[in-house]
């Protein structure tokens, strides 16, 4: 007590002084006792309290040591481990570095802040991986909606007299990868028929990105996509020799892309190109690719489009077989195939299924995950590997992407900050790892990843390949000697992911606009008869959510990307104008059921 307080208090004479002692200690022994009576669970609490911060302490020491990152391996069989320590490796490994909002704000900023980590909602998605392996899966995660049902293939029905293609022979040269190649032949395809031209087999350019210098032939089969097209349009394998001659650029038959607008109209043709075509016989198309319209289009004409994507186009023996392999060593053995691998594998489809025991079968998710280092540095988004990430992808812009970088000099691009809210930035595995958690998936599905070399690398799988161990490529089904006849050619290894993907119980994309994903996606329609359901998740209402990640628990992030996914996929009539290869569920292209 402060000596003022003690000089104010009166003087008390000393019975009552002592028996005033004597009360002030008989009332400090109560007090004594009541504390050795309080409950020895608030220091229980209190410990437990300290214990979790020492934890929490540690671990995010652990997530930040560069020393302690986790290698990215893809294996043939998830690793035999109870549920609990699942979780526990997870969360111990689940630390792939990717950009929050907040960072990609700050960035776009000019500021550059601390690799931020998605660690708490990935440690969040471990325990209720571990969780949910005893749990039913949610009904509706390997189907469709029921009205999936209603539409089935018909575009192989034809209602028109053959085409003669006398007004000349049409040449193209298709630009871009395979996916973009296949729609360039469709295309061109229906152009021809639309001027009553002859067909001359397309060519492929010669592309600094993807480097494979295969050619239709090395990919489809040349003789049955004649044969199968000979009642609609008339083709050819090369030019007449008198035309092989010409100088087409001098006599004005040389058409660049920048003379056909993109998705132009059919009247544009009739107007611009058959022209020149009934003048000189010949017409060669350079840099041929989307330059046809959806609508307005003829009805035949479109069905003509859908017939030459779904039916006309067979992969070579070569692919036909090893895919094959692929999608038996995915699968198991089936008791038959299903119409889509018919299409896809032709008479390898049923050599596969006559092998094994047909009940040995399993089910098995594709991923397709288009975060190759083209798509990150064309996206100009910030993906939180700071100046290193930012002068290697602006390297790669310079070599591959001169356009870009000249267009960044004299136009003020958006923000990183902006693209990322917006849904413009490709999807990092990381975040795709938490939407196929949050989706339902469980931790020991087996799960094919499709495309190139992931940017990043192992640091960048890192997440993906601790959650779901059950990870596997075409580079991990096949031997080295299976994959030798398509090394160097990307094309032809594309084509061996398509056929992966489109024949996957289910099907997940992370970026909806690639190509290649629309193609799997229209494919799996077509053929799917409701039942192979594609994940496409509306990546803008993704990143709000992913903005939340540090205050939202795991129940509400699951509900609201389920929620989100539902409506993705929800069974409409292809909408006006959009593509046809991605959407067949259209008369033009399917037909609809009576029941």
């Amino acid at each position: 007590m402060p000596e003022s307080a003690a000089a104010a208090l009166p003087l008390l004479p000393s019975s009552q002084a002592g028996a005033g002692a004597a009360a002030t200690s008989a009332l400090r022994g109560r007090r004594r006792r009541r504390g050795l009576r309080r409950p020895r669970g608030l220091l229980g609490w209190g410990a437990l309290v300290a214990f979790f911060f020492v934890m929490n302490w540690w671990m995010f020491s652990r997530l930040q040591d560069p020393a302690a990152r986790p290698h990215f391996r893809l294996r043939r069989h998830p690793p035999r481990s109870a549920a609990a320590a699942a979780a526990a490796n997870a969360n111990a490994n689940a630390n792939a570095s990717l950009s929050s909002l907040e960072e990609v704000s700050a960035a776009g900023k000019g500021k550059r802040s601390h690799q931020v980590m998605l660690t708490r909602l990935l440690a969040l998605a471990a325990h209720a991986l571990a969780e949910a392996e005893t749990r039913p899966e949610p009904k509706d995660l390997w189907k469709e909606p029921i009205n999936a049902t209603m539409w089935r293939p018909c575009s192989d029905r034809r209602a028109w007299e053959t085409s003669e293609g006398t007004n000349g022979y049409i040449m193209i040269s298709a630009n871009g990868g395979i996916n973009q190649q296949r729609v360039a032949i469709c295309n061109a395809v229906t152009i021809s028929r639309l001027l009553n031209a002859t067909l001359v087999i397309p060519k492929f350019l010669y592309s600094n990105v993807w480097l494979d210098k295969s050619q239709f032939g090395d990919i489809y089969q040349e003789d049955y996509f004649i044969n199968y097209l000979k009642s609609d349009i008339r083709i050819v394998k090369e030019l007449p020799m008198e035309l092989q001659s010409l100088d087409l650029e001098a006599i004005g038959s040389l058409v660049n892309d920048t003379d056909v607008m993109k998705e132009a109209k059919p009247s544009l043709y009739v107007k611009k190109i058959l022209p020149i075509l009934l003048k000189n016989r010949v017409i060669h198309l350079v840099g041929f690719g989307n330059r046809l319209s959806f609508d307005p289009i003829p009805f035949q004409l479109q069905r003509l489009r859908c017939r030459c994507n779904f039916h006309a186009l067979r992969f070579v023996h070569k692919i036909q077989e090893t895919g094959a392999l692929l999608v038996e060593r995915l699968h198991g053995h089936r008791p038959h195939p299903s119409p889509l691998e018919d299409n896809l594998l032709g008479h390898f489809a049923s050599k596969s299924v006559l092998k094994g025991n047909k009940n040995e079968t399993s089910k098995y998710l594709a991923v397709h995950l288009r975060f190759e280092i083209d798509m990150v540095a064309y996206s100009m988004c910030y993906f939180g590997g700071g100046k290193d990430e930012e002068e290697e992808l602006e390297m790669y812009r310079q070599i591959h992407f001169p356009a870009l970088t000249e267009l960044r000099k004299t136009t003020k691009l958006p923000s990183a900050a902006f693209l990322r809210s917006e849904g413009k930035c490709p999807l990092a595995p990381e975040e795709a790892v938490l939407m196929l958690a949050a989706i339902g998936f469980k931790r020991s599905t087996k799960v094919y990843i499709a495309g190139a070399e992931i940017y990043g690398g192992r640091h960048r799988m890192a997440a993906i390949s601790r959650l779901y161990p059950a990870l596997v490529s075409k580079e991990t089904l096949l031997s080295s000697s299976e994959l030798e006849p398509f090394r160097n050619f990307s094309s032809q290894l594309a084509a061996l992911d398509f056929i992966a993907c489109a024949a996957a119980d289910a099907f997940a994309m992370t970026d909806p606009g690639s190509q290649f994903s629309s193609l799997v996606q229209g494919y799996r329609m077509y053929y799917g008869g409701g039942d192979l359901p594609t994940i496409r998740p509306n990546k803008r209402r993704l990143a709000s959510i992913l903005l939340k990640n540090a205050t939202m628990e795991w129940n509400e992030f699951e509900t609201r990307v389920r929620k989100l996914i539902q409506q993705t996929k929800q069974v409409h009539d292809r909408p006006v104008a959009r593509s046809i290869f991605r959407h067949p569920r259209c008369l033009d292209c399917m037909c609809r059921t009576e029941n």
